[in-house]
């Protein structure tokens, strides 16, 4: 019987950081902009296992609402433009910070499924 090969510990935080595979962190976690691999591309885990629900948006909805809120607060009352400025500023911003957010968040998620669940895993 073939030994089994050893990978190291990657962080989940780190492997989310660069939405790496969660067990050789190598592999590309994503196959397009939000769509998780069926197995990492170097080291074959089976990722269809991973559940994350919502749990990625409502972190990302958490982070922009106290991130934008601010700043928007910020902006009204030093210049006080018009509603339809905030109109034009504003969607763009948080649709461009949610895409941003959401690939980390959901790939640390991830992450954390795999450490805290490997039964699930082909291990």
């Amino acid at each position: 019987m073939p030994d089994p090969i050893h990978y190291p510990k990657i962080p989940p935080f780190h492997a989310g950081r660069r939405c790496c595979c969660p067990r050789c962190g190598k592999g590309s976690l994503y196959n397009g902009l939000l769509t998780v691999s069926e197995k990492c591309s170097v080291c074959e885990l089976d990722l269809s296992p991973h559940d994350t629900g919502d749990g990625a948006s409502v972190f990302v909805i958490f982070l922009l609402g106290g991130l934008v809120v601010p700043l928007a607060l910020k902006f009204e009352a030093a210049f006080g433009p018009p509603i339809w400025a905030h109109l034009i500023l504003w969607p763009p911003v948080i649709i461009a910070l949610a895409i941003a957010f959401l690939r980390p968040v959901k790939a640390t998620l991830i992450a954390y499924h795999f450490k805290n669940l490997r039964h699930e895993y082909d291990e």
